[in-house]
């Protein structure tokens, strides 16, 4: 078996799960995606180990361990999508900026917003 039929697979399933990471808005899709790149990495593993004809099997080895640590991260993943989910009503990624940001930048913005809009009121008052 030639080493260029599951590379050239491999690319592109891992071309489809990073543009599903860049371009989808839903955090499901985009770990949905993170999950096929890694699946991709694990084809690569195990048609390098088949090519290589390792006699200890070691990129399979390393394929199972990584299928135990995607298992395990999807399903903290999915935890902590649902429970965003419960509390935000969304799971789109664009609106959940306010969690990484944090809500102080938020209202320091509103704050300043309003200072602006109250000096600018009592400028307009003054002046007639």
């Amino acid at each position: 078996m030639h080493l260029a039929y599951p590379a050239v697979l491999a690319a592109l399933l891992f071309c489809t799960g990073l543009y599903g990471v860049l371009a989808r808005r839903n955090a499901i899709l985009v770990l949905m995606s993170v999950e096929l790149m890694l699946n991709a990495v694990n084809l690569n593993l195990v048609a390098f180990d088949v090519w290589l004809r390792d006699t200890l099997h070691a990129g399979q080895a390393l394929t199972l361990f990584t299928i135990a640590i995607a298992a395990a991260e999807i399903g903290i993943g999915l935890s902590i999508v649902l429970m965003v989910y419960r509390n935000r009503g969304t799971s789109d990624v664009d609106k959940l900026r306010d969690t990484a940001e944090g809500r102080a930048a938020d209202d320091a913005a509103s704050a300043l917003a309003d200072k602006a809009a109250h000096e600018a009121a009592q400028k307009a008052e003054a002046a007639a």
